[in-house]
């Protein structure tokens, strides 16, 4: 197999599960890092083994031995990114979310298909195998119609007032916050999962910590504040939210975003109820999936791949009783892009499943701007508008 070079533009926190998630794939060299200084990203390439570093994004797109770029700055510096690495006719994996607004994150997508690029956003938990086994289940019929989707995404990194990130920060990471960052990945989730698309939303969103102490240097998510020199910090975005969603099969739904509760540090979960079943699975179990039937006993499906379906089994890598996590479920979708890369197929043909494209992150941009739009309405049903790329 032709071996593909990789550029990453970011190592953040996220930055490095990429570039670890490439290196497992066999058939991908990563050959450059870009940071907002040479020095900079001579550290992190040196820290990761990179042979390249470059003091600028357009440095590392220009650089020849780079075929794919992958972007995981912040948010507000995806679109001069992709949009340089498009004009050079670089395939492209970007971190979530695509853009800042719904009419950038078009744009981008429009781009990429005049491009004629292959084009990717990590919505990663698509790529555990419960999650695969969940969707093949209901679209076999196995659940029935489904008529309820419900869940969370709860973390508890933002509830003290000293906890600070640039996504906090409006211009740097849009008008929402807990609703764009993780919540975006619940919504793309359970669409993916039940084979349906939220067309409404109805929101309710807070400000639980109003006033944020900001440090004075750089902090990455997770980490605490770096130094002891702080500014208050008015928050303009929420940090806890509630949402109501139809979808366009005629299913409802229900999810509660936070990133301000204790003891919940990555908990995404679902629950789909169908007429003749429903299907549960939480991230921080990522190894179980939960069938519940009224009239035969509820059970727990394990990660095993002799017990799950086909189209499931091929993301599951180990027998069996050894769990698989994040970082497993992060490269699962890896592969899928990178082997799409690699035969050669063009956006038109189709993909697999836990790849998501640059569409997928537009429609995720309009929810958040129909959340948006919805709370600044007192709370009003509200229609997640979408137009073609081209």
């Amino acid at each position: 197999m032709k071996r593909i070079g990789m550029g990453l533009v970011g190592p953040g926190f996220v930055g490095v599960h990429h570039i670890d998630a490439v290196r497992r794939l066999g058939f991908v060299d990563v050959v450059a890092i870009a940071a907002s200084t040479e020095k900079s990203a001579r550290a992190k390439a040196d820290a990761l083994g990179v042979p390249k570093a470059h003091g600028s994004y357009e440095q590392l797109i220009a650089d020849p031995d780079v075929h794919v770029v992958h972007n995981t700055t912040p948010n507000f510096l995806h679109v001069p990114v992709i949009k340089a690495a498009l004009a050079r006719r670089k395939h492209v994996v970007s971190d979530k979310p695509l853009a800042m607004t719904a009419n950038d994150a078009r744009d981008l997508w429009r781009a990429a298909e005049q491009a004629g690029v292959v084009h990717a956003v990590t919505f990663n938990y698509r790529g555990n195998p419960l999650v695969q086994q969940a969707r093949e289940m209901i679209a076999a019929g196995d659940v029935g119609p489904v008529h309820f989707i419900h869940g969370g995404y709860l973390q508890d990194w933002l509830i003290e007032a000293t906890d600070f990130s640039w996504r906090l920060e409006p211009e740097k990471g849009g008008a929402s916050s807990a609703v764009a960052d993780i919540g975006s990945h619940w919504c793309d989730l359970v669409q993916h999962v039940a084979g349906q698309r939220i067309v409404e939303v109805l929101a309710d969103l807070t400000t639980v910590i109003g006033t944020r102490m900001k440090p004075s240097g750089s902090v990455e998510a997770f980490a605490k504040g770096a130094g002891d020199r702080r500014e208050p910090f008015t928050m303009q975005s929420e940090d806890l939210a509630t949402l109501l969603v139809r979808f366009d099969g005629g299913a409802k739904g229900a999810v509660n975003v936070g990133q301000v509760c204790a003891g919940h540090k990555n908990d995404l979960w679902f629950e789909i109820n169908g007429a003749r079943a429903s299907l549960g699975w939480r991230q921080e179990r990522q190894n179980e999936l939960w069938i519940g039937r009224r009239e035969s006993a509820s059970g727990i499906l394990p990660k095993d791949p002799s017990l799950l379906m086909p189209g499931a089994r091929k993301y599951a890598h180990l027998p069996g009783g050894h769990q698989e996590a994040w970082a497993d479920a992060f490269c699962n979708v890896m592969r899928d892009i990178y082997a799409f890369i690699a035969d050669g197929r063009t956006m038109s043909e189709l993909r697999p499943p836990a790849f998501a494209t640059f569409e997928d992150g537009y429609h995720a941009a309009c929810i958040v701007d129909a959340v948006l739009e919805s709370h600044r309405r007192g709370g009003a049903w509200t229609a997640v508008r979408e137009r073609v790329a081209v």
